[in-house]
Order: structure tokens, then C-alpha cells, then sequence
């Protein structure tokens, strides 16, 4: 009798041993932390005709459920610093610079495109352009350096033609302001531009558009809105924590887009501080350029197109074609 008795206290300590030892277990794996709620996130813009579809939202035109602050960046090494000191979760950048950042290290995902139209051939008004032959002997001034849209757009085409770049056609690299003053004085022939620096280099009535680059581009690529140019991007860590938040803030640069586009003139004024072209300018570079926002889903192939065409004519300057977690499904 005793020793049933032992038994039975030795189970009954057993069974509240093992309770009291579950209890907490339990507890913790219900446990659920909250993240705080997002009231306001940073935005790197570069400077140039992509503050326009940000003037909205800048000048308090155009808001959602998150205030968005707008910071400029001049140089893609400053856009670089500003991602990798953790001072933004979303940037507006070119294509090309996106998918290298995030092929290099700094884990970037697309949101959407706005930016599909911007780059013209110019020739002077004694220069004839009756197709990619007339550069034949010709040197052609581009900005910046090698690599950059317009530069492998025109070699991509020049190529296609049986005419080979750097010999055939010299190629003359200078900032776009530079280009523009050269041209307007009658010391440029040729010259692929972005806008508003065509409106610049024609203002003198020397010279003509004779080919529009996204044109041509969906002439021979079968796209349907141009040259992906620029987009928005959002860094992974905040897109898997907070996808809302993110489809919030690509959805307040829609808005904002739609509203430069349709407030040409407050656009132009309320970025007047951070793009200092003069107003008349703007207006008739803004005719020659497209913003329009598109989710990343929409024009996944068409981004993928262009970038495997930019690769093959300058490896170097696409690290790599991403992949579809690139793309914000």
C-alpha cells in the first residue's frame, strides 16, 4: 500500500513537472513582435528632369498614408553612400545603376519604372542624317563617358549597320552642359543628348532632332513604352518587413508622376530650386520627355530586353541580368 502510494505522487510530481516546464514554451512561441508603424521614409532622387515626378510629392501636392523626404543626389557615388549608410530605403535611379548596385552588394529590388523617354541624335542644320551611315567620318559628342544609354544605343546601332564604332565614327565624351554650349556655338556637328540639354543646344535655331532614340529602340525591340530609363527602388530588408509600406510609396510616386504630368507649369516652379533651367526650357524639353509610372510585373521583360541588348554591346557595363526576384511581383 505504501509503495502505491509512492507511485502515485512520484506521477502526480511528474505530470506538474512537465506542465509547468511546457507552459512557458507555449507562451513564447505565440509570442509576436510588432513592428512599429512607419510614418515617413527617405527618397534619393537624382538631380536632372527626374525631380519633375517627385515635385509633387516635394511640394506637398501629392501625399499618402507616408510622408516621403525627398534627397537629391548629383553623382551615383553619392546615391551609392547614401544606400549603403542605411540614410534611405527607396531611390530613384537608372535601370543600369540599380541592377549593378544590387549585382555589387547592396540588395535592391524594382518597384517600377517612370522615366521612358529622354535621348535625341541632334545634328547641326548643315549636316545631313538620312540614316546611321551619315556618321560615317563623323565625330559624335555623348556625355559623360562610355557606357551610358546613349552611347551604347548609338554603337548598339551602328554596329547592326555593319559600322564599326571607334573607328568608323569617332566617339567624344564631355558633360551634357558642355556639349550643349559647343553646339549652340557651331563647334558640334553630331551630338546625342538627353533632354533638357537638347532644348539647350537648339536654342540658338542651329540645328534639328533628327532621331529619336526610343523611337528607333522600339522599332527594332518590339517594346512598347521605349527605353526603361529610370525607376524606383526599394532595398529588400525594408520590402520583406514592410511590403505594404513600399507598395504605399510606389503608389504615392504614381501619383505624383500623374500630377507632374498634369501640372506641367507648378511642376516646373516647384522644382525650380533644385533643377535651375530656365522655366521656357523645361516646358519645351518636358514635350520631348515621358514619365509615366509602371509596376516592375508590368514591364519585367521589356527591362530584361534592354539590359541583355546593353550587355552585348558593353559586357562591362552590366554586371549582370537579374533574375525575377529583382522584380516586385
Amino acid at each position: 500500500m505504501l509503495n502505491g502510494r509512492r507511485l502515485f505522487l512520484v506521477s502526480l510530481l511528474l505530470i506538474v513537472a512537465i506542465t509547468g516546464c511546457s507552459s512557458p514554451v507555449q507562451e513564447t512561441q505565440t509570442e509576436v513582435t510588432a513592428l512599429p508603424p512607419v510614418t515617413e521614409v527617405n527618397l534619393i532622387n537624382p538631380m536632372g528632369p527626374a525631380v519633375i515626378p517627385v515635385a509633387g510629392i516635394a511640394s506637398q501636392n501629392v501625399h499618402g498614408d507616408i510622408a516621403i523626404h525627398v534627397q537629391y543626389w548629383k553623382t551615383v557615388d553619392e546615391a551609392i553612400g547614401l544606400l549603403s549608410g542605411g540614410q534611405a530605403d527607396f531611390a530613384v535611379l537608372p535601370i543600369t545603376n540599380g541592377v549593378n548596385l544590387a549585382a555589387s552588394g547592396i540588395d535592391l529590388v524594382l518597384l517600377g519604372v517612370h522615366e521612358w523617354k529622354v535621348f535625341y541624335l541632334i545634328a547641326a542644320n548643315d549636316s545631313e542624317f538620312t540614316g546611321w551611315d551619315s556618321l560615317k567620318g563623323k565625330t559624335l559628342y555623348t556625355p559623360e563617358g562610355k557606357g551610358q544609354t546613349a552611347d551604347v544605343m548609338t554603337r548598339y546601332a551602328l554596329a547592326k549597320e555593319g559600322i564599326t564604332p571607334d573607328e568608323d565614327v569617332t566617339f567624344s565624351y564631355a558633360p551634357a552642359q558642355e556639349i550643349a554650349a559647343l553646339f549652340k556655338e557651331g563647334k558640334v556637328e553630331f551630338a546625342a543628348l538627353p533632354e533638357p540639354y537638347v532644348t539647350l543646344a537648339l536654342a540658338a535655331n542651329n540645328g534639328k532632332v533628327v532621331l529619336d532614340y526610343q523611337e528607333y529602340w522600339s522599332e527594332i525591340s518590339g517594346a512598347k513604352q521605349g527605353i526603361p530609363i529610370a525607376g524606383l527602388f526599394v532595398t529588400r530588408e525594408f520590402l520583406n518587413n514592410r511590403p505594404q509600406e513600399a507598395q504605399t510609396v510606389a503608389e504615392t510616386l504614381s501619383d505624383s508622376t500623374q500630377w507632374a504630368n498634369e501640372n506641367v507649369t507648378e511642376a516646373i516652379s516647384a522644382s525650380a530650386e533644385i533643377l535651375p533651367i530656365p522655366a521656357p526650357v523645361m516646358q519645351t524639353a518636358l514635350q520631348r520627355i515621358k514619365f509615366e509610372y509602371v509596376t516592375a510585373a508590368e514591364v519585367k521583360q521589356e527591362v530584361i530586353d534592354f539590359l541583355e541588348t546593353m550587355q552585348s554591346v558593353y559586357p562591362e557595363g552590366i554586371k549582370e541580368i537579374p533574375d525575377e526576384d529583382f522584380f516586385v511581383q
